[in-house]
Order: C-alpha cells, then structure tokens, then sequence
C-alpha cells in the first residue's frame, strides 16, 4: 500500500493478479434469472390507507399499491450478528427475513423512501438512509425501545452508505452533494467529524469499517462523474483512524468498488467490471489473490453521481463462510471458498403509499373556433386603462380589465413584444416572418388608427422600449441569428442595443447587446436603464458609456444544482453568463433548463454545487422615485433603491429580513410586471 497524494496515481498502485484471475468464468450458475411473479393493484381510497405521517414530506399519502412479489431490484442487504436474519430494503421500505428464506416483515413503512440498511454489532439497532425529515439522513431503529433515532440532520444532499464501528459506539457516514465525504458520528449525537477533506476532488463512498475497527474501506474516484467514462472509474481505498491517512488497496481497469469485509478480516469483496457486464471479485486478505466470485451479477452506477452506491450493499454472514448479495432480482448465499450460491427466497406484500394522482381531465372542443388559455407579452397602457398581448403570434389590444381583445392588423405573421409611448396613445411592436426576417411598427391608436414600419431593414428585432422624449430602444440582430438558430437556444452575441427617433429614422447604436436586458426608461431622459449578469439594476447614457449601478437584487435559495460554467453543450463557459439567468437579445433566459439538461454539468465535476440565491430576473426602475419592481424565481417584488456610492445586495427571499424595504406582491407567481407612469400603481 502506498499513500495516496492524487486520486490520478491510484490506478498504477495495487496487487499483482494472474490474467486469469481478470477473466470472469461465464456461466449462468452465477446468474439464474427468474420471470416476475406479481399481481397489482391500484386503491385510490383516501380513507383506507394507514401509513405513518411524516410531516417534513411535501407529499402526502392519498393512494397505495398493494402487490406480492418474490423479487425485486437494487436491493442493499445485511445480515444479523447472530447469523438468524437478513435486513433488505425495496421500494423504499426496509424489511428482514429469515436466513433461509421466507416471509418478509417490514420494518418501515409509509412516504419517505429509505434505504441501506446495517444492523449494529450488537443487533439491537438497524442503521438506514431516509428522507422522512425532508433530505436524505442517517437514521437507526432501536429494536429493543421501539424507537427511532435521527443521525445527520442536513438539509441537502445525498447518503450513499454508512457502517458501524465494531464496537458499536460510532458510525461512519458517506454523505455529500456530488463529492461526498466520510464523516464519522456518535451513536447518541453531535455533530460529527470530516475524516477526509482533501482532495477535495476527492469522492468517497460505499464505506466499511474493518473488523479490528482500524480503518475504513470504500470505494473512491476522482470528481463526482463524467460524460463517456473510460475505466477504471472506482477504486477501493482505506483511511487509518489512528494516522490519519488515505492508501490505496486496488488497481484494477474494470474499477473497484463497494468493497465488503469478512468478520475474521480474511476476505474483501468487490465489484468490478469485465467487459460490458458487472461482477463480484473476491480477494484473500493475506495472500492478496483475486478470482471472480460471481459474474455477471447486474449493472453498476460508474457512470451517475452513485446516490445509492456503486452497487447494492452485501455482506458476509458472522461465520465468514457466505457473501449475501442480491442481483438478478433475488438474494443470494454465495460461499466464499467454492461452491454454487444459494438462493435465499423471499415474498413481500408490498403496500406502497404514493402521493395524489397528478391528473388534469381538458375538453377538447370539436368547434371553429378555441378560446386562448394563455397571452404572453402583456403590457399595460401607462394610465393602467388598456392592455396590449400577444396571442397566437397576433396583437391585441383591450379595455382593461373588461373591454373585448380586438386585433391592430391584419398581418399574417408574428407579432409580439408590444410597448406603450408615455402617453398611451401609441404602440410599439416587432414582427417575425420565416422568409423575410423581423420589422419594427408602430401602430397609432388614436382616431382611425394606423400602423407605419419604422425600420428600414429587416433584422430580428427585440424588447422595443419608448423612452420619455420619444426615442425608441431596441436590440437588434442579423436575421440569420434566428433563421440559422438550431434547437432552442438562440445566440445573441452579435446584437446590438440601438435606438431611433419615435416618427422613424435611422438607427442609432448605444451599445453592443451584451449580457444585459429589459431595456426600460424613467423620466430622466439621459439614462437608458438595463439589467445584468447577478440581478443587477443598471443604466448608461445614450452612448452606452458612463455605466452606473444600482443594485444586485436575490431571492430564495432553491435546491438543485446551479448552472456553473462549463463547455459542454453550448452552455456558456463566461462566468460573467453561467449564472441562473442570462440575457439574448435583451430577453431574460433561465439557465435552469441547461442544469435540466445537464442535471450535473461536467466541468463541474470536481467541486460541490455552490448553492447561490436566485437572482432577479427582470428589475424595472419606478418612472419617477427610489422603488424599483423585482421578478425574482416568478413571483414579484417591490423594493427601495437607496442612493448609496455604491452597489448595495439586496436578498428578498425574506422581504421582512431585507436590507432595505421591500414586499412580496404576488403569492402563487407572476409574469411581465409593469409600473403605470405614476409610478404609484403595479401591474
């Protein structure tokens, strides 16, 4: 064994095998697979169901499922220190049976979907992973109070396996986010130690304590995971409780992983990969020999942020004599000298409480004409009386809030992003067609009515906004920036802030588009206020210098990875632009759906997500005075600006505990806030 001081140099540390011992016997001895043998049944009664409240879950028990089986899949198994039962979980709930086999008897029950269960060395107490509290923890059952005993109490992230110190007193934990960590507990509380925090690239899991209570195996790697991974992945390593220190004990190309110990420290367990199939090896403690053990038992998680592990937990029987673990939807007795594994049957009655049915039940109308469900672009008139949308691709306008939508044209094509003159008598819009590209119009309401093109050229065109002296802003951009665009993401990296005189003219550039939006005015016609990377509120002058910022404004922390930068599908690699919201073409765009997309983008492997508050994503400055309206994670805001020399963080997630004065104005979400120009009254 050699210290490890890079993850990288683990893979050339290790034992020496014989080529054969690298080779897997095939045979189907090892893998019998058997056909389901289950009947289901759905009840939707609400007042049939008896499960156990926890009140920390979102979700509350409204249905159960209820079906028999003898099988099941990623199934973490222990046995007892008397050798009498066998603990696993399924579905979420933990259940034991006998040795030999039988009928299974939960242990828990109910919502929460708990996992890996360990007996402690005494078999009073089972170790399991839930998240009956909100987030997954460690938790144990005493069998003996009749009581459950709540371990870690983190508000994020993920356990992916524990284990008990021989003595019973201290359980060692894998928990973590992406790179999680060893850290080591008392049975009866506290909050713990870090064993190991450097590398910090360093991710540990699948932990085990030796019999004679020195060190902890477990599987590591580098980094959380990776796209198209080349083996090794895993390898097992230990850490010395009286040293301090990380070694390696394996260097094998398939990875190594989820290592399991006998009780008389003779043998260790492993998975592996040969090939495309996964397997267990088994190494002799004291003359470091390997051979398959059992191949092929079932897939591994190399390739995912392992939640659960890289396999199912296993475990030795107290006589050192059988490995049980379960693969091929059974459990298994398999003897560790030689000989064929043994299946030890089961049978559940699984009774699976689940949440309400997420169903919504629309009429579709066979008739020529649909009622519009949903308006986008909705701008109110500056006096609040009238209110401009698109639906459909059309423009329309109304009385507000009871007058009847009529159309402004009878154009064919998309129109959309309607904004009002100061004096409401006049509107500004773009248009969009697939051959000839985007315009800019201006449509007079007064009298008859008329509609004039103002632009010259055909451009895309967006977030036309009419400033106080009658100059119209907008950012534009070559029509191939759309009409080239491939997938949803359109690249606004050409376009340009530009501005042209209310009757029309040429236009007039202010400053190149950038990572800025919402183009808006207040009655200081010197300033063209914008927003910024961050939730930042910002203006410039007419000629896109003499940049002044007002504030940075946030809101709640949500839970999830963050968008950080990264190269891999188009996402931005300028930190300036890998936040959660960015701006194209002036428009605000949600980096949420690349972490959608990219649940755990690549480039950010090697760290944990930094969990950041939400940042604002449309900040529009009151026509006159110091309040500013905020669309923070969709719900809006009002807030004071204060006059200060400098930029001042603004947190709303609690507007009670914000800096400066703000509000919440809407309870379930909006959109396309608008101040009337009083500045006294919200849309």
């Amino acid at each position: 064994m050699k210290k490890l001081l890079q993850p990288a140099f683990l893979v050339v540390i290790g034992v020496t095998f014989s080529f054969a011992s690298l080779v897997p016997k095939s045979t189907s001895i090892l893998n019998p697979i058997y056909k389901v043998d289950m009947a289901a049944s759905d009840s939707t009664k609400k007042d049939s169901i008896v499960s156990p409240k926890f009140k920390d879950l979102p979700l509350k028990p409204e249905r159960e499922i209820k079906f028999n089986t003898n099988q099941g899949t990623w199934m973490s198994v222990d046995v007892s220190p008397d050798g009498q039962s066998v603990a696993f979980d399924l579905l979420g709930d933990i259940y034991t049976i006998p040795i030999s086999g039988g009928k299974a008897i939960p242990i828990t029950s109910g919502m929460a979907y708990e996992t890996h269960p360990r007996y402690s060395p005494d078999g009073e107490k089972i170790l399991f992973t839930s998240d009956r509290a909100g987030n997954d923890n460690l938790w144990y059952i005493d069998l003996v109070k009749k009581d459950t005993v709540q371990i870690t109490k983190d508000k994020n992230g993920d356990v992916p396996g524990a284990a008990w110190t021989p003595d019973g007193d201290y359980i060692v934990v894998a928990k973590g986010r992406r790179i999680s960590k060893l850290w080591m507990y008392h049975k009866d509380g506290g909050g713990g130690i870090q064993l190991n925090e450097d590398p910090s690239s360093m991710k540990t899991i699948d932990p085990v304590v030796s019999p004679d209570g020195k060190k902890v195996y477990f599987s590591y790697r580098s980094g959380a995971w990776n796209y198209n991974a080349l083996l090794p992945q895993y390898q097992i390593g230990t850490y010395d409780f009286d040293k301090g220190k990380i070694s390696s004990v394996t260097s094998r190309y398939g990875s190594a992983f989820t290592p399991t110990l006998s009780k008389d420290g003779r043998w260790m367990v492993y998975g592996s990969r040969w090939e495309e199939k996964t397997g267990l090896v088994i190494r002799d403690m004291k003359s470091g020999d390997e051979r398959w053990l059992a191949y092929p038992v079932q897939r591994d998680e190399q390739e995912s942020i392992a939640p659960q592990g890289v396999l199912p937990a296993m475990a030795f029987t107290p006589d050192s004599k059988f490995v049980v673990a379960s693969y091929g939807g059974k459990i298994w007795k398999i003897p560790a000298e030689s000989g064929d594994p043994e299946e030890i049957p089961f049978e559940v009655d699984v009774n699976l409480a689940m949440g309400p049915r997420l169903y919504f039940n629309y009429e579709i109308k066979d008739t020529t004409a649909a009622l519009v469900t949903q308006i986008r672009d909705a701008a109110p008139s500056p006096d609040g009386k009238k209110l401009a949308f698109t639906a459909l691709d059309r423009l329309y306008v109304m009385d507000y809030p009871d007058g009847e939508p009529r159309r402004l044209t009878s154009n064919n094509f998309t129109e959309a992003m309607p904004a009002w003159s100061p004096d409401g008598t006049q509107l500004v819009f773009i248009t969009w067609e697939e051959e000839n590209g985007g315009n800019l119009y201006k449509a007079v309401l007064a009298g008859k009515g008329s509609i004039t093109k103002l632009s010259g050229e055909t451009a895309l065109y967006s977030q036309p906004a009419w400033s106080f002296d009658n100059r119209i802003a907008v950012f534009k951009g070559a029509n191939r920036l759309l009409k080239d665009n491939e997938g949803a993401r359109l690249n606004g990296t050409e376009a340009e802030l530009v501005w042209i005189p209310a009757g029309g003219g040429e236009f007039r550039k202010i400053m190149d588009a950038g990572n800025q939006g919402n183009v808006h005015f207040t009655k200081d016609t010197s300033r063209v206020y914008l927003n910024g990377s961050g939730g930042t509120l910002l203006s410039v002058n007419w000629q896109g210098t003499d940049k002044k910022e007002y504030a940075k404004i946030t809101g709640i922390t949500a839970f999830g990875s963050v968008a950080e930068s990264h190269e891999n599908h188009d996402h931005s690699n300028n930190p300036t632009e890998a936040t959660d919201v960015r701006y194209v073409m002036g428009m605000p765009v949600s980096n949420a759906d690349a972490v959608n997309y990219c649940m755990l983008p690549e480039g950010a492997t090697a760290q944990e997500p930094q969990m950041k508050p939400s940042s604002a994503s449309t900040i529009l400055m009151a026509p006159e005075g110091n309040l500013a309206l905020a669309q923070v994670s969709n719900n809006v805001y009002v807030i004071k600006i204060p006059t200060v020399g400098k930029t001042p963080d603004i947190n709303v997630g609690d507007p009670s505990s914000s800096n400066f004065p703000a509000r919440q104005l809407t309870e379930i979400g909006g959109e396309w806030p608008a101040w009337e120009s009083s500045g006294k009254k919200v849309h």
